[in-house]
């Protein structure tokens, strides 16, 4: 409790100055509400989907491992935008992209409401996550604008345990709305929910770049500093190990109605199971800012990415001997998540640390490369489902130790922070 009363202390004391002479300073509260509600909103868009697969599956006869491809269209758009928004926010300003975004949000929701067959549904579905994916660009970079070093992992730590309420809260939210109404006023939430942001941006979020460190948007230009931020040993490293991380995540999330709501027979109890999960990540992410400054992201991170291998590697042979039950499944695969939690906040920093002024680039290339490489990943995993768990939870132990032997590359060897030159740099 005494930890909770100074963490809620520091918040509301803390102000943080911006260039915006219009807004010059933002609270330590309100940026981290931000950042949770600008990331929530891909938490949204992606489980509130969940329970209404199978009703949207018969709507355009496509039953089976194909309606999981609602989910991983989103997500391509998603990864594939950011590349693009990168520049664009470091030329233009954070604030004038996110409004930009949030508004072409509101657009393609509108197009998954007029899809007139599965094809359609599907290409809507990747203009919607190609427009988020400015949310996810702008939310980190603006945190790297005023915040650096362990105090940038912390606040991210924070935003992250906020954001989570979306994964807990999204299917239950779907399965009530589908309780009274069809699948398709799950998009008419969305929509709300993406015009209340856009209104609340509108107001409040200050423009955190300052004029003299724009850079022009130009072709070569933006080549230039995408080389320049992958050209960084930890940036690219981390990167990369991440995308193999986050394949695991969009395997899970991918099949997970298929499992639980099928395989495993819970139907309407899915949503909470699923729940329960997201508790689980929530609360990794609640411990991970609570440690990562005594710590450090290295030695944290490193730890969970081993566990995260063991968990899921002997999870799978036991699969490939004998279907597990449901309560063995259920509390193994949870702390698999929890593990995963504890690597995706520390190497999000790890990457962003070396960015500098850079941050919108490094931001964008760091979620396109994730998000593309965690979704064709996670495709293939979730594509190979057969009535068993085994294909999954193989596929993650598999890309665990991909990730892990990454890892030790970027690190030359030197592990858990050995060597570790971590500096908070003031914000």
């Amino acid at each position: 409790m005494a930890g909770l009363a100074s963490l809620t202390l520091w918040t509301n004391t803390v102000a943080l100055s911006s260039p915006d002479p219009k807004r010059p300073t933002l609270g330590m509260a309100e940026l981290i509400a931000m950042t949770s509600a600008l990331m929530a909103l891909n938490a949204l868009s992606i489980d509130i989907m969940l329970p209404a697969l199978p009703d949207i599956g018969r709507a355009f006869d496509a039953m089976g491992n194909e309606r999981q491809l609602v989910i991983t269209s989103y997500v391509l758009g998603f990864g594939l935008a950011q590349i693009f928004y990168g520049p664009l926010a470091d030329a233009l300003g954070r604030r004038t992209v996110l409004l930009i975004s949030l508004g072409a949000y509101s657009l393609a929701t509108l197009l998954c409401l007029a899809a007139p067959d599965f094809g359609w549904m599907l290409a809507a579905r990747a203009l919607q996550g190609a427009a988020a994916a400015g949310t996810r660009v702008i939310a980190t970079a603006v945190v790297r604008d005023l915040v650096s070093g362990r105090k940038m992992a912390q606040i991210i730590s924070i935003a992250m345990t906020f954001f989570m309420a979306a994964p807990i809260l999204a299917p239950g939210l779907g399965q009530a709305i589908l309780l009274i109404a069809s699948w398709e006023w799950i998009f008419a939430a969305l929509l709300a929910g993406g015009a209340l942001l856009w209104g609340w941006m509108l107001v409040r979020l200050p423009e955190t770049l300052s004029p003299e460190n724009r850079i022009p948007v130009r072709i070569g230009s933006a080549a230039k500093n995408y080389w320049l931020a992958a050209r960084n040993r930890i940036t690219l490293g981390y990167m990369m190990a991440a995308a193999f991380i986050f394949g695991g995540l969009f395997a899970f999330i991918a099949t997970a109605e298929q499992v639980m709501g099928e395989l495993y027979g819970l139907e309407v109890w899915f949503a909470l199971a699923f729940a329960g999960i997201a508790a689980g990540l929530a609360i990794a992410n609640i411990v991970n800012a609570r440690i990562v400054q005594r710590y450090g992201m290295r030695r944290i991170s490193h730890s969970a990415i081993i566990g995260f291998i063991i968990i899921n590697g002997g999870h799978a042979l036991y699969a490939l001997i004998s279907e597990p039950p449901f309560w063995l499944f259920y509390p193994l695969l949870t702390l698999g998540m929890m593990l995963f939690g504890m690597m995706g906040a520390n190497f999000s920093a790890l990457v962003m640390e070396p960015a500098g002024k850079r941050a919108g680039t490094a931001s964008a290339l760091y979620g396109s490369v994730t998000a593309i490489g965690g979704a064709i990943l996670g495709s293939l995993i979730g594509q190979s489902f057969n009535d068993s768990v085994f294909p999954l939870l193989a596929g993650m132990a598999g890309l665990g130790v991909a990730a892990l032997v990454i890892v030790a590359i970027t690190e030359r060897g030197q592990m858990f922070g050995v060597g570790e030159t971590e500096i908070d740099a003031p914000g």
